[in-house]
């Protein structure tokens, strides 16, 4: 018991060392919590990242003068943090509309392949659908779920590596739980085009030229779109 009260008085001073030990040995509350909220159509990790934001929230915001066991104001946190994130139905939320056309594209790209013998590209099935191709591609983007900055995908040279380390942003304990779901709220903010790319690239697992092929342009068109959008997201996640 003294042990834990010692190090979230280090953690009040902002001592990082601290906090990542006081969420090491509490670890299990989260696991505990995460599974009560299975089978309401999210992924056990997601759960689990989000319950983790909650315990070090608990440690930061913990006081002695409390008078309770840290367990016991931590549960709480960790159960008012998913909750919060099942409410608000995740970081991006997908209009009925979009989801719709992206149903109807999907069924007519299927139909257009087996009769034609090839995909056809975002700009042919925006044109049958009588839709402007950035339209279709925030449709089509709205139907993955995007998981985690930390999924692989491998690069013209075959290294594979997860998104993280490509924007090379530096982060703290904190920020690198919260990354791994905040990536769903920052593809938000990027025109349809480059976050249908990033989205497919990180999380569809596609080549640039299989991209390139779905959008009706070059490879190395994708690859500067892709450069630029990842530029941009290590900005935005540094807050330059």
């Amino acid at each position: 018991m003294d042990e834990i009260y010692t190090l979230l008085k280090r953690v009040k001073d902002g001592d990082e060392q601290a906090l990542a030990e006081v969420v090491e040995q509490n670890i299990g509350l989260v696991r505990s919590v995460a599974r009560r909220f299975l089978n309401r159509g999210y992924e056990y990790d997601d759960l689990f990242q989000i319950g983790s934001i909650g315990l070090v929230k608990a440690a930061k915001n913990f006081d002695l003068s409390f008078n309770v066991k840290f367990s016991t104001y931590a549960v709480p946190m960790i159960m008012g943090e998913i909750k919060r994130f099942l409410r608000d139905d995740g970081l991006i939320k997908v209009s009925r509309s979009l989801k719709e056309l992206s149903a109807k594209a999907m069924q007519l790209k299927e139909y257009e392949q087996s009769k034609t013998g090839r995909e056809p590209s975002v700009a042919e099935l925006a044109d049958m659908l009588s839709v402007t191709p950035a339209e279709l591609a925030a449709a089509l983007e709205s139907s993955i779920h995007p998981e985690s900055l930390y999924s692989s995908s491998g690069d013209s040279d075959g290294d594979m590596k997860p998104l993280i380390d490509r924007i090379e942003c530096p982060t703290s304990f904190e920020s690198e739980v919260a990354d791994r779901l905040t990536v769903k709220n920052l593809l938000g903010t990027f025109p349809p085009r480059e976050r249908l790319i990033i989205t497919e690239r990180y999380f569809g697992h596609k080549t640039q030229s299989q991209i390139a092929s779905m959008l009706g342009i070059s490879q190395v068109q994708v690859s500067r779109i892709e450069k630029r959008a990842l530029l941009e997201m290590r900005k935005k996640l540094s807050g330059d």
